[in-house]
């Protein structure tokens, strides 16, 4: 079987950090070949640890498998010339530069396609060109406060908060994934490539609005922004009497059910619960009653009432948690990889499924000593 449904296809990643590297990682999984390039200095994320070997630390070894290195220093004419030469022959160029440091540079995307009219080139920006913010820096926290996603949860004691991953990066490597390959796709039944914009700032707004957008969604509007469910103040992982657990009675069923089991027949004949409408208007004493329930006995008690019920449920893990989750082991989630200068390693195995064209884990990181890349890139298969 082939590996990968993008085998044949050849990535430029000229990205660093998280949002460009993450998305080529995905390619480079989904079978391309995925061609890091990097400065000199190498990319920022090369350095925080914890690490074996300088320049190799763990989130980067986390976002580049599947990739072969180069190093350009892409100021001298030699080294861009080298890119523009590799340029001719890829399908994808992807960056998450500001588009004026491209521009600086002489690789804007009028440049490339005067090498590569069908290159795809993929630009991960903070924010869109045509805002008054284009300019500005952008990084995950601050696109995190910028959007709305940190001023969310402020349940506890009304503080914002971000949230404890990088969620505007990864989202935007996974819009600039979906994205390049939505273009690959008319590529091929056009033969032409274009420009491929993804600001971090107007995907992780859409993101969130697809539910937050509330009531505004209607002119004049039908109520307030915000989903009521998800911004219930008793809706969180509840406490019980040896840990925490996520419990999730979603439809009528479901309380009928829990209640029932607990014994609060006169909760489970509430009339209000056979409406989907007056649910959702009393939301926040239904998640009050379930956490004063649920305090009263053990995690593994209640797992195996509301397991019966079929109520969606889950123990509250730590990410320790997750090496021993009997289900991840099953699925052989963690993947051991020789790594030529790191020696063992552990990574997940990319989790969609193709049945003919499987993902695979095939390389490692590229070690920041690479300054050629050791085979040639592949050549035109596309239109």
């Amino acid at each position: 079987m082939a590996h990968g449904p993008l085998q044949g296809i050849t990535v430029l990643d000229l990205s660093s950090v998280i949002a460009g590297p993450y998305c080529g990682q995905i390619l480079g999984d989904m079978g391309a070949d995925v061609v890091k390039i990097e400065s000199p200095y190498g990319d920022i994320m090369r350095a925080p640890g914890p690490a074996r070997s300088g320049g190799m630390g763990a989130t980067f070894l986390n976002c580049n498998r599947n990739k072969r290195g180069l190093v350009l220093d892409l100021k001298k004419t030699s080294d861009k010339d080298t890119l523009l030469s590799l340029a001719k022959e890829a399908h994808v160029l992807l960056h998450n530069m500001r588009p004026a440091a491209m521009e600086r540079l002489g690789l804007s995307y009028d440049a490339l396609r005067k090498v590569n009219s069908s290159l795809i080139y993929c630009a991960i920006v903070g924010y869109g060109q045509d805002g008054r913010y284009r300019n500005r820096p952008a990084y995950d926290d601050i696109i995190q406060g910028a959007s709305g996603w940190a001023g969310l949860d402020r349940k506890d004691d009304g503080t914002p908060k971000y949230a404890p991953t990088v969620m505007a990066d990864k989202i935007a490597g996974l819009y600039a994934m979906g994205a390049i390959n939505a273009a690959l796709l008319y590529r091929q039944r056009t033969g032409e490539g274009q420009y491929v914009e993804v600001p971090m700032f107007e995907t992780l707004a859409s993101f969130l609005l697809v539910e937050h957008l509330g009531g505004q969604t209607f002119q004049p509007p039908e109520g307030g922004w915000g989903y009521a469910r998800l911004l219930s103040r008793h809706r969180r992982p509840y406490r019980t009497n040896d840990g925490y657990i996520s419990v999730l009675p979603y439809n009528m069923q479901h309380w009928i059910s829990f209640f029932k089991a607990v014994g609060r027949d006169d909760w489970a004949d509430d009339p209000r619960l056979k409406s989907d409408s007056a649910r959702a208007d009393m939301i926040d004493d239904l998640y009050h009653r379930l956490s004063e329930t649920l305090a009263s006995r053990s995690t593994d008690h209640w797992m195996s009432i509301l397991l019966k019920e079929d109520i969606p449920c889950s123990p509250v893990r730590s990410i320790e948690d997750l090496w021993n989750d009997e289900h991840l082991r099953d699925a052989e989630f963690f993947v051991s990889l020789d790594h030529p200068t790191e020696g063992a390693i552990v990574t997940t195995r990319p989790p969609i499924r193709f049945s003919r064209t499987p993902c695979r884990v095939t390389l490692g990181a590229p070690a920041r000593s690479e300054a050629h890349i050791k085979e040639p890139i592949a050549g035109h298969d596309m239109p």
